[in-house]
């Protein structure tokens, strides 16, 4: 297994370690609702400091549902992982492109049905 691998391989089981062990441990078992995320959590500090508190903002579009909320939330997950993926791949593949006619220039002039 080349050291590629093996980093790869270790990273894997790293995100599925911080996945399950959440679940394993019990971590959220006292909780109405154990995995809301940061805003639930904010909201309801917030309520328990000041109780007349009012938000400065509302939501300019609230979902009808938490399912519906959440499948945007993926999207918008996705859509910038999809961004994210295109600006590595071009940049690399300006690289290889640059790396290539570097070695063409260095190899100097070529029978043209070389490339063929």
């Amino acid at each position: 297994m080349s050291r590629n691998a093996k980093i790869n391989t270790l990273l894997l089981a790293l995100v599925a370690a911080l996945a399950v062990l959440p679940l394993a441990l019990g971590l959220g078992d006292h909780k109405e609702e154990p995995f809301t995320g940061a805003d639930g959590e904010a909201e309801t500090a917030i309520t328990e400091i000041r109780p007349d508190y009012e938000p400065w903002f509302s939501p300019l579009y609230e979902p009808p549902s938490g399912e519906i909320e959440s499948a945007l939330f993926s999207l918008q997950a996705a859509l910038g992982a999809g961004v994210l993926a295109y600006y590595f791949g071009l940049r690399r593949g300006r690289r290889q492109g640059e790396q290539r006619a570097a070695a063409r220039a260095e190899a100097g002039p070529s029978d043209p049905g070389a490339d063929a």
